[in-house]
């Protein structure tokens, strides 16, 4: 029982991104759909495309990238149970296709799940384009066969393909680094990932460099400049691993003087999680980076229009509203993931919450602790986001207004910090304190 309990687990922090992930793709994929269907045209067919492309594709950007991010956790997190079963003698491709089925039939039933809440999401979309006047009212929602067949294809193919890259980590390791990979989670940057974080951060320079010589003064730099962020974001987030290690490097000692009991229990596990510790951040990154660039790039837009004494034309409309459904959908996005990463990582956490217990720690201590990690999870999150930010922000003013400085509020930042930060605190409280409820030495022996 306890086994499948934690096998359940495991395969929760997937399940969710495959899920979420789907909807969110056929929703906006539903609006070519929709422009088949209703024969728009001019402006109205033009909206709808570009509402299912632009959007679209950067949310099926972060889907992937969540999914693979999820399933490594969840695969990660049954070390044991992988060198266990190559201790009796599974062969590396029998652990692979074990992996691969599992992701894949977690990836249909996902996305079949997803219909629904995509074709109610995909309504919702239209519905603000018409309030909008960005689409006329006669124009009717339509779900059909492109939504459906790019929200379960791409969701399975993501998966699948995650399921390739983690099984073949998985399954080369020898028995003996598997069983110190399950009681040590330390995680390693492999030379595919730091390759293809390398060309993530190039892309986002590339946007940048391009913002500020190709498109200076024209508004259409918000084209190049929008992506920055979220290349940047993504290049970094492939990083963190190496990020979390450095941080845990640099606060430990700190902790272990200053922070009593809840602090050298922090710093300890810290430097024993890092992939884990790794897994929590990326969402915290990924939504501070998208939420903060997209947020200043618009207060700065607005300004340059104010400046000029320009009103705005109904391009620039559509692309403030595509600016603000790319906010919208990565904050709920990114906010259920973080949740979701934060309870299945702390919910594989009651044995060792057990032992430390039984090894002489409160329960107060434990939370403390995991407070403590919160923090500097929150806090590195948010630098490594907010760095990332500004390679949409700091081009796109000085595109637009000749300035580094972005236009906007610093409540509008600090509104971001602290969403994130409730998010990533209240959720691995309230995890923790169902976990430490459990008897030390039942939690101990489970």
């Amino acid at each position: 029982m306890s086994s499948l309990r934690k096998r359940t687990g495991a395969f929760v922090a997937s399940f969710l991104a495959m899920f979420l992930g789907s909807a969110i793709i056929m929703a906006f994929a539903s609006m070519l759909d929709t422009a088949e269907a209703s024969g728009a045209t001019g402006t109205a067919r033009e909206t709808l495309v570009t509402m299912a492309n632009v959007v679209g594709g950067w949310g099926l950007l972060l889907v992937v990238f969540a999914v693979t991010s999820t399933l490594t956790l969840s695969v990660r997190q049954r070390a044991a149970e992988m060198a266990l079963l190559k201790s009796v003698g599974a062969t590396p491709a029998q652990l692979g296709r074990m992996i691969v089925g599992e992701a894949a039939g977690l990836a249909v039933a996902a996305a079949l799940l997803g219909i629904v809440p995509g074709m109610l999401l995909g309504r919702a979309l239209l519905g603000m384009l018409h309030d909008t006047d960005q689409v006329p009212a006669d124009v009717g929602y339509t779900f059909g066969p492109i939504a459906v067949s790019m929200g379960i294809g791409i969701t399975v193919v993501s998966a699948v393909g995650a399921a390739l890259i983690t099984a073949r980590r998985t399954t080369r390791v020898r028995v003996t680094e598997s069983l110190a990979d399950a009681a040590v989670d330390t995680g390693g940057l492999s030379k595919k990932r730091i390759v293809f974080a390398v060309i993530f951060l190039l892309v986002a320079v590339q946007q940048a460099v391009i913002t500020v010589t190709v498109m200076e003064g024209d508004s259409m730099a918000m084209a190049t400049s929008g992506q920055a962020d979220i290349f940047a974001a993504i290049g970094l987030s492939l990083l963190a691993p190496a990020i979390m290690r450095r941080v845990t490097a640099l606060v430990a000692g700190p902790l272990r003087l200053l922070g009593g009991a809840a602090g050298g229990l922090a710093a300890d596990t810290m430097s024993r999680r890092t992939s884990a510790l790794a897994s929590a951040v990326t969402p915290v990154i990924l939504f501070v980076a998208t939420a903060v660039g997209t947020l200043f790039l618009q207060s700065t837009e607005n300004a340059a229009l104010d400046a000029a004494g320009l009103a705005k034309t109904s391009e620039q409309k559509n692309i403030e509203t595509l600016n603000f459904v790319v906010i919208g959908m990565v904050v709920l996005f990114t906010a259920i993931m973080l949740v979701n990463t934060l309870i299945a990582a702390t919910a594989h956490r009651r044995r060792e919450f057990g032992q430390t217990r039984l090894a002489g720690a409160t329960p107060g201590q434990v939370l403390g602790g995991v407070a403590v990690e919160s923090a500097v999870l929150t806090v590195t999150g948010v630098l490594v986001g907010t760095v990332a930010s500004v390679f949409t922000i700091v081009p796109f003013g000085l595109a637009r207004r000749d300035s580094a400085t972005p236009d906007g509020s610093v409540w509008t930042y600090l509104a971001v910090v602290a969403l994130a930060a409730v998010l990533t605190g209240a959720t691995a409280y309230a995890a923790t304190r169902k976990a430490v409820r459990v008897p030390a030495v039942e939690a101990a022996l489970n």
